[in-house]
């Protein structure tokens, strides 16, 4: 997918994104009445599109954002996602969508090129055929002005990046082990200025990070600790931020089995904390970060075996604390101890982790949404607003 500005609607589009409110006159070109788009079902609801044939020349994709004095950066970015899914079988599309609204025009074009790039993306690694693959190749935003190609430009990056860390939690277990996870990290780390360094298993024994080395124990596959550093050129690079992320890359609960249910095919994706902590160190460099920035991507599978460890067995972890274990699917909290130890050994200013740790925050809070604990509310403010 290509992303570029114009200064007005290039020659040759498929389709043209029109952004329409839920009150007010309808914007310039569109042909039917508010009144005709309402018995069709359009109202300009945030999210909703109607797409107006033509026999010739460009589709009309109309998209709603809901009262036009109440638009947001997430309003957009759900606007653009929508619109986007609308223009799936168009080789290419124009949109005025950044426009809109009293919001900053850099961080107004970041969304929707966030949106639709999101919305557009699937996962075809592994499809022999393909027979939903998009045909939207192209999306150009109209307007003028630095701020909107600077938004674009940011746009793409962070896209491009959260794409990256969904495919990783999609790949099967056997596509992506331990090993190979950290060989992709070493390879993205060279390709996006940052320095890698793997930790083996034997390494980990020695470095005493008996959580995660316990946690590997029912697994014919070894595990993986990488530490991904990115410094700024010519900068102090302070204040240090060091991310942790939860690398288990299935998760089967060990000896003490999850259910054999639709949930459970779902535990590949465990890894996913992981990936952000890898997609978001990728972007560092390209977004000009002027901070010191750590990732640990702890790494291994949770699995039964006549070697898996067992409830009642004493851990030892990387700060020399015992810990008991009765749960073995309790695992996450052991692999991020020895990389939070490693963290704070290193004296950074602030420490952020990142996991899949337990099914009671989805059930205390749904779904569709992350929880966020800290002891730093300042903290967690900047980390919200990011």
């Amino acid at each position: 997918m290509s992303y570029s500005v114009a200064a007005k609607v290039p020659a040759g589009i498929a389709s043209i994104g029109v952004p329409v409110a839920s009150e007010g006159a309808l914007p310039k070109g569109v042909s039917l009445s508010r009144a005709t788009l309402e018995s069709l079902g359009f109202t300009g609801k945030l999210g909703q599109t109607y797409v107006v044939p033509a026999d010739k020349g460009p589709v009309t994709i109309l998209v709603g954002v809901g009262e036009a004095s109440k638009v947001t950066i997430t309003g957009l970015r759900k606007a653009a996602a929508a619109l986007s899914r609308a223009a799936l079988p168009y080789a290419s599309l124009a949109t005025e969508l950044a426009n809109v609204g009293r919001v900053d025009r850099k961080l107004a074009a970041q969304a929707v090129v966030e949106g639709i790039a999101l919305a557009h993306h699937r996962y075809t690694d592994l499809k022999t055929v393909d027979k939903k693959s998009p045909k939207l190749e192209s999306v150009t935003l109209v307007g003028t002005g630095a701020a909107l190609q600077a938004g674009v430009k940011r746009g793409v990056v962070t896209a491009t990046a959260t794409n990256m860390a969904r495919d990783f939690a999609n790949m099967p277990p056997a596509y992506l082990t331990a090993r190979i996870f950290a060989d992709k990290a070493v390879e993205i780390a060279g390709q996006t200025g940052l320095k890698v360094e793997v930790f083996n298993k034997d390494q980990l024994l020695a470095m005493g990070c008996g959580g995660i080395i316990g946690v590997n124990r029912g697994s014919a596959e070894p595990p993986r600790m990488v530490r991904l550093t990115y410094k700024p050129t010519g900068g102090k690079g302070k204040p240090h931020l060091i991310m942790v992320g939860k690398g288990v890359m299935y998760d089967s609960g060990g000896i003490s089995l999850k259910p054999s249910d639709p949930s459970h095919a779902m535990m590949k994706g465990d890894m996913s904390g992981a990936a952000a902590v890898l997609a978001t160190m990728s972007t560092l460099k390209a977004l000009g970060c002027t901070n010191n920035v750590t990732g640990y991507l702890m790494c291994t599978d949770n699995l039964p075996s006549g070697s898996a460890m067992a409830m009642g067995d004493v851990l030892t972890m990387r700060n020399g604390k015992t810990v008991e274990i009765h749960n073995t699917d309790a695992e996450g909290r052991l692999i991020l101890a020895d990389g939070l130890s490693l963290a704070v050994e290193q004296k950074p200013d602030a420490v952020l982790d990142i996991c899949t740790l337990t099914g009671a925050m989805a059930r205390a809070l749904g779904s569709g949404m992350a929880g966020v604990l800290g002891n730093n509310q300042k903290f967690v403010d900047q980390l919200l607003a990011s």
